[in-house]
């Protein structure tokens, strides 16, 4: 009797913490906003968070007399800063998960950089492996905020992401970036500063860039519609990105 093992104790069912969960896992995998522009209760459109967790809660009885009017103020489960914490929990999985499933192999990297509606700058960054099946797979492994987009800050960010998840620069095979001088400069460029340390992650225009840029010159050259309209979307695009409101 003494060397019984002792039974394990069954995990807490809590109803508006499931209910919020599923509702939040399903809107990453769908690739969904949360917010609403207006949340109020007497709003027509709460945005897709609480639509959905009130449609959800709606469809199952048992699990609406414990979520939402019905429960209590200070366990709702519909907070922005729970939602951010189990979106969270949720993004340190999914990479748990990938990272499991390179495991020691080789990889590579794509990365792009650019500004977010807040005008800071945003980096990309994917890895792109063979896994056991010998299937290539692409998968984000995350987007960093960097306080520039020289070369360095860029590396910098990049060395910084691979320490956080356990990935060592000398498995790296090949670069995917576009052809911006910070990225393929031949002295001081992202492409250069890695293959100082890994000469062995060979550098790749990126296909689909360079498939954009033939697309746009033949349009503009052929067509002077065409041409005037993406002269006319530059222009709007840089007087929107440049003014104050």
């Amino acid at each position: 009797m003494g060397n019984q093992i002792p039974a394990l104790p069954r995990p807490v069912y809590i109803p508006s913490l499931t209910a919020s969960l599923d509702v939040i896992r399903f809107l990453l995998r769908q690739g969904l906003c949360f917010h609403g522009y207006d949340e109020s209760s007497t709003s027509f459109n709460k945005g897709n968070f609480l639509e959905l967790l009130e449609w959800y809660t709606s469809k199952n009885k048992y699990v609406g007399k414990v979520v939402g009017i019905n429960a209590p103020q200070n366990n709702l489960m519909t907070c922005t800063s729970i939602q951010k914490e189990m979106t969270n929990a949720c993004a340190v999985e999914t990479t748990l998960l990938v990272l499991n499933d390179i495991s020691d192999k080789c990889f590579t990297i794509l990365v792009d950089e650019s500004r977010d509606s807040s005008m800071k700058e945003k980096m990309a960054v994917v890895l792109r492996y063979v896994n056991k099946c010998g299937e290539v797979i692409e998968r984000l492994l995350g987007v960093v905020h960097v306080k520039e987009t020289s070369s360095q800050c860029l590396k910098d960010s990049i060395d910084a992401l691979f320490a956080k998840h356990g990935l060592s620069l000398s498995r790296l095979r090949g670069q995917g970036y576009d052809g911006a001088s910070n990225i393929r400069g031949k002295f001081k460029g992202l492409k250069t500063l890695i293959l100082r340390e890994n000469p062995h992650a060979f550098y790749v225009h990126c296909f689909a860039y360079q498939l954009q840029l033939v697309i746009i010159a033949v349009a503009k050259g052929s067509n002077k519609i065409v041409g005037d309209f993406f002269t006319l979307v530059t222009m709007i695009m840089n007087t929107s990105g440049a003014s104050c409101k």
